[in-house]
């Protein structure tokens, strides 16, 4: 069973350390943040808290979010690294999973599945922000164009997978890539090199924040989460639901979820 993120309590609240969020439909609507959304954020850095945005959005957006957002640092393209920005040496960081020689032959091999996936599956298309990917391929199925059935989301998945590539599909985009890294194991790796935290021991004291099947392994993990509403379009197709909801969609229900977690921590 969900509950209303107004039926979080004060214990919970006061115990968390960090918030990590997804960004597409969770901390956005109809592809647009929220000013509450952004708020939300600063009020966060100003409570002290942690924050951390995990999605399967490009290298080139997370080299922005982590300079000029008021974020600790970003996990992108769904686990391949993690940006921060350094305060101290007013640089940003960059920390890949694999080396450049190792990317550069997995783009290779993906490029060969993109094209099969854009001649067999009529309506797909290369999502708008490719050019700023470094390990994956991202197909759009209805972010810049017209929304494809899930019956064509599943071929997508099934050539990926024939060729060995993993793949997860987000509320706007399937994406695939080569190895086994994912959002949760490079959020692991981040909380222990930045912060010197044993997640699987700390992971109380942390909310995570999403909106759709590809945030599933999170909200397994994390014993407290949070989904915006629109997450209810999935559950169908979820086995593992977030323990609280926002009554609204969007980046304005992630800002509903940050009051209520600050407004119950003050009190």
């Amino acid at each position: 069973m969900i509950h209303s993120i107004q039926t979080i309590n004060g214990e919970i609240a006061k115990n968390v350390f960090g918030i990590f969020f997804d960004l597409d439909d969770t901390f956005t609507i109809a592809g647009k943040i929220p000013s509450g959304a952004f708020q939300a954020l600063w009020d966060l850095k100003n409570a002290g808290l942690k924050v951390v945005p995990i999605t399967g959005r490009p290298a080139g957006w997370c080299d922005h979010i982590a300079r000029m957002w008021p974020v600790d640092g970003i996990v992108g393209e769904n686990g391949a690294f993690y940006f921060w920005f350094d305060e101290e040496d007013h640089k940003l960081k960059k920390r890949f999973l694999d080396s450049d020689e190792v990317r550069a032959e997995k783009r290779l091999r993906l490029s060969r599945i993109r094209d099969e996936i854009l001649i067999k599956i009529p309506g797909t298309a290369i999502a708008s922000d490719q050019l700023y990917r470094e390990t994956d391929v991202a197909i759009d199925y209805c972010e810049d164009v017209k929304p494809l059935n899930q019956h064509a989301v599943e071929q997508i998945c099934e050539i990926f997978t024939k060729h060995g590539a993993t793949c997860k599909v987000s509320s706007i985009h399937v994406n695939g890539w080569f190895g086994g890294y994912n959002k949760l194991g490079m959020t692991k790796t981040f909380v222990q090199e930045r912060w010197g935290l044993n997640l699987d021991t700390e992971k109380g004291r942390f909310l995570f924040c999403g909106d759709s099947p590809n945030d599933e392994p999170m909200f397994q993990y994390f014993p407290h989460t949070a989904g915006v509403k629109n997450i209810l379009h999935f559950a169908d197709r979820m086995k593992h639901m977030p323990t609280f909801i926002a009554s609204k969609d969007g980046g304005e229900g992630f800002a509903e979820i940050v009051g209520e977690l600050l407004q119950r921590s003050a009190k």
